[in-house]
């Protein structure tokens, strides 16, 4: 929100004062989540070996369970070399290619992510289009299906939003800052409300 709102805030003409806390608080975040990320990594290796081993799980779904997590344990291992690097703990000569590189790696994993996504949305839609609507178990397994359908939409919309900010720091698109506050925006509301599902 706060990169929303110090782009707006130029696009109308604001003075360089009333935008610095904006820009300030979106640093401050900036570091924030990757303190807050860090040992991370780990959980995601462990979730690449875990699908890697699942073989009772579709082939194409498995292997793209395994390029997303492997996709963010590679960006977020990178990430926390490059927060010691910014946070002055240690400096690296090469920080500006691992942030490169963090990027890519993260711009892979939610690919692999949508990829996935699409294709289970395929199977959910080639299962309901088998189901006998008629009897009471299939009407049950239809609404079951219709939940899955909807929880992969929304995380296939989190996961275009995500991708945005990888995708235009490599040069791939071209989007401008109003484009990269609304994506994360939205992609954090849907955060949000996944957690808040789970907690309620």
């Amino acid at each position: 929100m706060a990169r929303f709102l110090s782009f707006y805030m130029l696009r109308k003409g604001y003075s360089a004062s009333s935008i610095a806390p904006f820009e300030a608080i979106k640093k401050q975040f900036s570091q924030a989540r990757k303190v807050m990320c860090l040992g991370k990594n780990i959980e995601h290796l462990k979730a690449a070996s875990l699908a890697m081993d699942n073989k009772s799980m579709d082939p194409v779904i498995r292997y793209c369970a395994v390029g997303r997590q492997l996709g963010y344990f590679t960006y977020l291992t990178l990430e926390s070399l490059c927060f010691l690097d910014s946070a002055g703990i240690y400096k690296f000569r090469s920080s500006k290619k691992m942030a490169s590189e963090a990027a890519r790696a993260w711009f892979l994993g939610i690919l692999f992510s949508i990829i996935g996504g699409t294709y289970t949305m395929y199977k959910v839609n080639e299962k309901e289009k088998r189901l006998t609507k008629t009897i009471a178990e299939g009407k049950v397994e239809s609404e079951t299906l219709a939940k899955e359908r909807q929880a992969i939409v929304t995380q296939l919309i989190s996961d275009v939003c995500d991708i945005t900010l990888p995708a235009t720091s490599l040069g791939y698109v071209n989007f401008d800052e109003g484009v990269l506050g609304l994506a994360g925006t939205t992609s954090s509301l849907i955060g949000l409300k996944t957690v808040w599902k789970k907690t309620a």
